[in-house]
């Protein structure tokens, strides 16, 4: 079994930043990709920033050039770090990976709430 489990959420000014990380525990997987949705009230869930496995990373139009995408391959370990935040980034953040045990098939995180306010 694998779990997912983020941290770095959190109440923050605009222009302000975060950094989100997610790592990945079990026993024997691979992963093939991972990235990052987010879901904000009354709305669907949507993807901020994917990566898959040997490929670059795809942004939303709504956060490329303000929101980075990084890993530890090592660790099993992504982030995302948000900068020049504003009130429309408020969401509940998932992190998320399609991870191989076998066969492939979706994770998520629990979930961070990060909210953009003054």
């Amino acid at each position: 079994q694998v779990q997912l489990v983020e941290s770095g959420g959190g109440l923050v000014q605009p222009g302000g930043s975060l950094r989100l990380s997610c790592t990945a525990s079990g026993d024997s997987f691979e992963i093939n990709a991972m990235g990052w949705y987010r879901q904000a009230p009354g709305a669907q869930r949507e993807m901020v920033a994917i990566t898959p496995s040997g490929s670059n990373t795809l942004y939303a139009d709504s956060v490329k050039g303000r929101f980075t995408f990084s890993r530890d391959n090592a660790m099993n370990t992504w982030y995302l770090q948000m900068n020049s935040l504003k009130p429309e980034d408020t969401a509940v953040y998932y992190c998320y990976a399609v991870i191989r045990i076998g066969i492939p098939r979706a994770y998520w995180g629990q979930g961070t709430q990060v909210t953009v306010s003054s």
